[in-house]
């Protein structure tokens, strides 16, 4: 099982607190015994929950028999037995209920063993209270693990709900600009081919083209509107590689040290293929600064034959969280951006350190 480095980190401070908290309060107790084996045993009833999210059953194993061992030894629970409460909440949280209720077995076993085992009189009522305890931590965990569950379930049907409508509105794209093309070519068509012999048809055959054009950005505009896109930001130009200088000079304002490297007979590309190494570059530059910690970043663009070669590297000394369930929204959307155009982009962590963002587009399809 993976767990996410934060969570891991917790989990350690959590095991280091709660084994100084038993070793501090078996230290304390006027009867306890202090003894090396003592210690250590006491350390074992807490310090696997270090690791409780990556091997919940093997802690609670430890744990238990940590406590089960030091009851039938000097007859007492470390620390009021809390690590066992921990590893109830832990198994019921990440694992089926089965294994939960043998991990709450294990733990009302030991909790009978070190009453069994102390001077002081029988008393029902402690083993009930300590009982009702485990149990609200079984229930606590099983109400987290129905939460995240629900959770992932919400998250499925969001993105599925979000594929679905980039479907829908790629469709209405399609038959807006298919139908309205199609009568633009036609009427484009017998304009040219009347144009000599009968200039009143071929007139209105160009009426009906501006007709049509202007129906098409009619309907192009109302799906925007649908989609609330600002229409003023439309009338900007498209930024691509003849701006790579003006976005190379804010990046190193920002402080971040780049190096640009270009090969190759450098030519003209379609705007859309622009627009897409521009996107890719600024894309992976931001992942940079944000991500990456102290490093240098290294663009290289390479104008080949037949492809066009496009790779943001950096020595950072962090992750970009790319890959699994922490993927990065931005690296998927410089993939799907890539498709768009017949490309593949790759990303991952470099073997030396850093980070490394490939580009790949063919250039047949960007003349």
């Amino acid at each position: 099982m993976r767990v996410p480095l934060k969570p891991l980190y917790m989990d350690v401070l959590l095991a280091v607190v709660l084994t100084g908290l038993t070793v501090a309060t078996l230290v304390g107790q006027a009867t306890a015994d202090v003894s090396w084996p003592a210690v250590g045993i006491a350390v074992l009833s807490a310090a696997p929950i270090a690791l409780r999210q990556r091997m919940p059953m093997a802690v609670a194993a430890v744990v238990l028999a940590a406590l089960a061992a030091y009851s039938l030894r000097y007859g007492d629970i470390p620390n009021n037995g809390v690590g066992m409460v921990v590893v109830t909440f832990t198994a019921a949280t990440l694992r089926p209920r089965r294994s939960a209720a043998l991990v709450f077995a294990g733990s009302v076993a030991v909790t009978v063993i070190a009453f069994l085992k102390t001077s002081e009189p029988w008393l029902l009522s402690q083993v009930g209270q300590v009982v009702l305890i485990l149990i609200g931590a079984w229930v606590l965990g099983e109400g987290t693990r129905r939460w995240a569950r629900r959770a992932e379930r919400l998250a499925a049907a969001a993105a599925q709900a979000v594929s679905d409508e980039r479907v829908r509105i790629a469709r209405e794209l399609h038959d807006i600009v298919t139908h309205h093309m199609s009568v633009i070519s036609l009427q484009a068509g017998l304009a040219e081919y009347v144009l000599d012999a009968d200039p009143p048809t071929a007139k209105a055959a160009i009426a009906t083209v501006g007709t049509a054009s202007r129906e098409a950005l009619l309907d192009m505009r109302r799906l925007l509107d649908v989609l609330h896109v600002d229409h003023e930001s439309d009338y900007a130009p498209q930024p691509g590689l003849a701006q790579l200088d003006e976005l190379v000079n804010r990046t190193r304002g920002a402080g971040l040290d780049v190096t640009v490297t270009v090969t190759g007979a450098v030519r003209e590309l379609a705007p859309g293929a622009e627009l897409c190494a521009y996107r890719m570059i600024q894309e992976s530059l931001t992942n940079v600064l944000k991500h990456a910690g102290p490093a240098a970043a290294r663009v290289e663009i390479d104008y080949g034959e037949r492809t066009l070669t496009v790779k943001v590297s950096d020595d950072g000394t962090k992750s970009h969280g790319y890959g699994g369930p922490e993927a990065s929204h931005g690296i998927r959307g410089m993939r799907e951006r890539a498709e768009l155009f017949g490309g593949v982009l790759t990303a991952g962590p470099r073997e030396e350190g850093g980070f490394t963002v490939l580009l790949r587009l063919p250039m047949d399809e960007l003349r």
